[in-house]
């Protein structure tokens, strides 16, 4: 049965801004009778806010983000942003579909990056609120045209963010298109729970549930190899501080100036399962990842250039300030057949979803 909105259990619209173009942006936020709120603007699908408890049970905001629409346009490092058509690098911005090549842009020189100049975190996203049970959420549909950024098909992309009353925020990813195309969807929040931007996450630590790892070549496109992460900085079978090898004297993690890699999550053939965890020691709160994708790639804010403004302009966002968790398929994947396949055909229905569970520990 429905349930009415109520003080403990709403969602509240509002005009976040104009995008250059002249188009609304509009901003809803999800609260739930705990108190945790996620805050989403309709550009990009964009995560700007996050509240989970602390050991008090006082909750904070601990994401990443921006105060203008025009820093989010121009500026935005993927800041809590909706992800497509393809996550992730795809190597010099070009792949082949039944002997066709495509070209794509190489906004990540030499390389393609999570969507191209304009992905899904650039577009304005048709919102619709949901509700039912002990959860409320925001459906977001964007139709990507034929030919946008170079990819085929029109493909039409749904992700619905659902807030439940036990703290979960599920992410479901759906897609159709008319020609076949390729796609690889993921959300992209920075994280930092100990609700201080002047933090690094370094003492965090991060569990992920995987035996393998992908090396990277200079320019961070997949080798090909599935590494085994023992004995490696890599190894996060257990919970580690995020910090304990970051600046180890290993060639993969001087590639990716700290950790910017994929792993090859276990458990490929159970469906839905715990994909990671994190964890702020002081703080004590807890983040689960549970997810029916094959990878998670890990990113510690390696590239942070120091210029921009935190929520509230209360300082500067630094190198190592957020993390990301980024459930997906494995980078390059059109141009490496023996990875899991990302192609989808006409009359299919792409699905996925990812679920990120807050608690105190």
């Amino acid at each position: 049965m429905a349930i009415e909105e109520t003080t403990y259990l709403k969602i509240e619209k509002s005009v976040f801004g104009t995008t250059s173009k002249g188009e609304q942006v509009d901003k809803y936020v999800l609260r739930n009778r705990n108190g945790m709120e996620v805050s989403v603007i309709t550009f990009g699908g964009t995560i700007t806010n996050w509240t989970a408890p602390n050991k008090e049970g006082v909750y904070q905001d601990i994401v990443l983000g921006l105060d203008s629409l025009s820093d989010y346009e121009n500026r935005s490092p993927f800041f809590g942003a909706i992800i497509g058509r393809y996550g992730n690098r795809i190597a010099n911005g070009k792949f082949e579909l039944d002997g066709k090549e495509y070209i794509l842009a190489r906004n990540n020189a030499p390389n393609h990056l999570h969507g191209g100049e304009k992905g899904f975190d650039k577009v304005v996203w048709q919102a619709e609120k949901i509700k039912g049970g002990e959860s409320l959420g925001l459906k977001l549909t964007y139709l990507s045209k034929d030919g946008e950024e170079g990819y085929p098909g029109n493909l039409i992309t749904t992700v619905t963010y659902i807030l439940t009353s036990k703290d979960k925020l599920k992410v479901k990813y759906e897609a159709t298109t008319d020609k076949k195309t390729i796609v690889n969807l993921t959300q992209h929040s920075y994280f930092n729970l100990s609700a201080n931007f002047d933090n690094t996450i370094l003492d965090h630590k991060v569990m992920i549930n995987a035996d393998k790892f992908i090396p990277v070549s200079e320019t961070l496109i997949p080798t090909g190899e599935l590494r085994n992460v023992e004995n490696t900085p890599f190894d996060f079978r257990n919970l580690k501080r995020i910090g304990a090898e970051i600046n180890t004297e290993n060639e993969q993690i001087k590639r990716g100036e700290g950790y910017d890699h994929c792993w090859v999550l276990n458990d490929q053939n159970k469906g839905v399962r715990l994909a990671a965890t994190a964890y702020h020691p002081e703080t004590r709160r807890l983040l689960e990842v549970y997810t029916d994708e094959p990878g998670i790639q890990l990113y510690t804010c390696n590239f942070m250039d120091k210029t921009l403004p935190q929520k509230g302009g209360i300082g500067i966002y630094k190198k190592r300030t957020g993390f990301c968790l980024e459930t997906q398929h494995y980078p390059d994947s059109p141009n490496h057949p023996e990875f899991p396949n990302t192609v989808l055909n006409p009359g299919e229905t792409y699905m996925s979803q990812t679920t990120f569970k807050f608690s105190v520990k």
